[in-house]
């Protein structure tokens, strides 16, 4: 096999053993503390802000767009409309300019 199939795995591997580790040490647990429990409800806001803030600080015309399409209908879909709403406007944008 290449280098790049092993690299593919290796990277499937870490990313399944970090998941089921989590989960592992937080089962054990009855409760979860206010301040675990807020912290883990911050995440998934903060993962979406890293992959949002380099296209909205140096993209270009299709990616403000795109953004600015997503965020509306944030306000009114849920989230895989908005994902699939902004990825859809991002790719008929780059295509058009």
């Amino acid at each position: 096999m290449s280098s790049t199939v092993w690299i593919i795995l290796a990277g499937a591997l870490a990313t399944y053993l970090t998941r089921i580790g989590g989960h592992l040490v937080l089962s054990r647990f009855e409760r979860l503390h206010p301040r675990v429990e807020a912290g883990l409800n911050a995440v998934p806001a903060a993962v979406l802000t890293t992959l949002v803030a380099p296209a909205a600080t140096t993209g270009g015309p299709a990616e403000w767009a795109a953004l600015a399409v997503a965020g509306l209908v944030a306000l009114r879909g849920n989230l895989m409309t908005m994902f699939l709403t902004g990825a859809a406007v991002l790719i008929v944008l780059r295509n058009l300019l």
